[in-house]
């Protein structure tokens, strides 16, 4: 009974807004711990608390917590999963710091009493901040109208988040080989899974998850199970944005005891692959704040990618296909090229290709009864034709406006600086460029020239723990779509078999080695000509090389050495898919679209 007087003594609880306002007005240097019900006080800072008071021994310093639940004052607070400490002082806001970081809560009690005793004791200044959450509505209206202008600026608006949660396939259905199954129902069910991470959990990491459920009387038993083995750890979300994908899972598990499951539920997954209550197969989210502490506590990055994909999808950015046929390619070429640009679009794709009479067909069936088009047919078989992916804010309007008309005679007369009067021969009866009609008709002809393909793509551990933002951030500007992501920490076992192509090579010891010293984030990409595409975007293996050859690469910006080049790549499409199923395991990922295409791999040394 003791130490709970002398915790109880520690921190003082402030149950509503009225105990609130009393601790605005108490003497000192006051740090509230802000917690959620669900989840309760911090309790891993209280020791550190009790040190620092009984090392201090000063009247000056309190300590206390506060439901947000509770007090008016903390209304914006509810439903944060982060802990988060208020520093006050003379009723005033002076610190925040949210985590339970105890280096950095240390230093800044330290500091903030020091501080404080100052302004008591000399007259200083009081260091007053302010916490965005705390922002009154009216405060909270004008920071938005501010963001917004500074987000449009940036044409980088936001959309709302889409319902995201995490699902768990526990040890006793991974250990009896259901893994495969229940995913497979999962997707049959409509749920779209973000992430899926193969993970065994500490007693300590389970402890930390199942904190809400510390007061069960089968909560040792718990920690003790869910760390007897590897689990799978999946995000999930419903095709559509705005379905809440939180109460369709609850609904699709089944009630949490089994035998209830199976007389009420019995199609659900817990009926199906559950045994008693704990060894119920499968973990869900019981609410959304509950949801956001869990998706921060296995996936800490995912918002971060999420977010920044979320950005850089929704600028009006348009793609369109430009094409400059045979007749003027080799001549103008570099000059066309050069006034695309200075139009303002950005080239994400190009190549020369030379169609066949079929692929003509294809590409203008629509065309194909038309007068011109035995014209058009032999023209565009007498030689290379360059495909172009433009971008630009409203590409298609804009690169059919300076084509100018598709009749040259008219062109010429009516539009005299358009590409088509400039560049096209005067002689000839075919104009030398195509662009897309309408956004749907661009997906369809990129898709057409630029098949979309797959590719593993690797931030490695130095570059994941220093550059991760940047380097997600280039990735999505250079048009990829990330289709999966997992950061994992390789065992060696892992490491070996993922770079099983250099074993026997001198550095392949090192390599390994150096691949197990922390996480790194693995990621599918999914864009036209994606394989190619990434190996341009990292750039040569040696960064001195790259730096020289292709300075914007993100070797060139990023690796220390040819050894930590912070990226790899797979080196053809058939390595890539070999090395998607090594982490990722058997997932669909358009094989369909893939084996339509006719072209042959080149075979490159993989990437190290």
């Amino acid at each position: 009974m003791a130490s709970k007087k002398k915790e109880i003594a520690l921190q003082i609880t402030i149950g509503n807004q009225e105990h609130w306002e009393e601790m605005l007005s108490s003497k000192g240097l006051m740090v509230v711990d802000v917690y959620q019900a669900w989840c309760g006080p911090c309790k891993t800072v209280v020791s550190l608390f009790r040190k620092i008071k009984n090392e201090l021994g000063d009247d000056l310093l309190h300590f206390a917590v506060a439901e947000a639940d509770s007090v008016d004052a903390l209304e914006n607070y509810r439903g944060k999963c982060e802990p988060t400490f208020l520093f006050y002082a003379g009723g005033e806001l002076v610190a925040i710091v949210r985590g339970a970081n105890a280096p950095l809560l240390q230093k800044t009690i330290l500091n903030q009493l020091i501080a404080e005793k100052k302004v008591l004791d000399q007259g200083a200044k009081r260091e007053v901040i302010k916490d965005e959450a705390l922002f009154t509505k009216e405060e909270e209206e004008e920071e938005e109208e501010e963001n917004a202008i500074m987000i449009h600026a940036e044409d980088e608006l936001v959309p709302p988040k889409k319902s995201c949660t995490v699902a768990i396939i526990k040890p006793d259905a991974v250990a009896h080989g259901k893994t495969n199954e229940i995913i497979m129902k999962i997707q049959e069910a409509g749920f779209e899974i973000l992430a899926n991470e193969e993970r065994t959990m500490t007693e300590s990491e389970a402890r930390d998850f199942y904190q809400h459920r510390a007061r069960e009387e089968k909560f040792e038993e718990l920690i003790q199970f869910m760390s007897s083995g590897p689990c799978h750890v999946l995000i999930i979300s419903k095709s559509r944005d705005d379905e809440d994908v939180i109460p369709a899972w609850r609904e699709f598990i089944g009630p949490t005891d089994v035998e209830i499951a199976k007389k009420e539920k019995p199609e659900s997954l817990r009926a199906q692959y559950g045994t008693e209550v704990l060894f119920n197969a499968v973990h869900g989210s019981d609410n959304r704040e509950q949801a956001s502490r869990e998706l921060a506590f296995f996936f800490p990055n995912f918002r971060k990618i999420d977010k920044t994909t979320e950005a850089l999808h929704n600028r009006n950015l348009e793609r369109t296909l430009a094409l400059i046929r045979p007749e003027i390619l080799k001549e103008k070429k570099d000059e066309i090229l050069q006034k695309i640009r200075e139009a303002g679009f950005s080239i994400a794709m190009q190549k020369e290709v030379m169609l066949t009479e079929e692929q003509v067909q294809e590409f203008y069936r629509e065309h194909t009864d038309k007068d011109y088009y035995p014209a058009l047919l032999q023209h565009m078989i007498s030689g290379p034709v360059l495909a172009l992916a433009l971008v630009k804010e409203h590409a298609v309007e804009h690169w059919r406006r300076i084509l100018g008309p598709a009749n040259l005679a008219e062109a010429i007369n009516k539009a005299p600086n358009s590409f088509r009067a400039e560049f096209s021969p005067k002689e000839s009866a075919i104009n030398q460029f195509h662009g897309s009609t309408s956004q749907e008709e661009a997906e369809i002809e990129l898709s057409f020239f630029f098949p979309v393909e797959y590719t593993l793509a690797t931030i490695k551990p130095d570059a994941l723990a220093e550059h991760q933002d940047e380097i997600l951030e280039k990735i999505q500007s250079a048009g990829f779509t990330i289709s999966q992501v997992k950061e994992t920490c390789l065992n060696r076992d892992m490491a070996e078999e993922f770079y099983k192509e250099h074993r026997g090579k001198p550095f392949f010891e090192q390599l390994v080695n150096y691949m197990c010293q922390g996480p790194c984030l693995m990621m599918i990409l999914s864009k036209e000509n994606a394989v190619e595409e990434w190996r341009k975007l990292m750039g040569p293996t040696n960064p001195a090389e790259a730096q020289t050859t292709v300075p914007e690469s993100l070797r060139s910006k990023f690796a220390k050495s040819i050894l930590q080049n912070a990226v790899h790549g797979s080196s053809n499409k058939t390595h890539a898919m070999e090395k998607i199923q090594f982490i990722f395991g058997d997932i669909d990922l358009e094989q369909e679209r893939i084996s339509q295409e006719k072209q042959m791999d080149y075979i490159l040394p993989e990437e190290e």
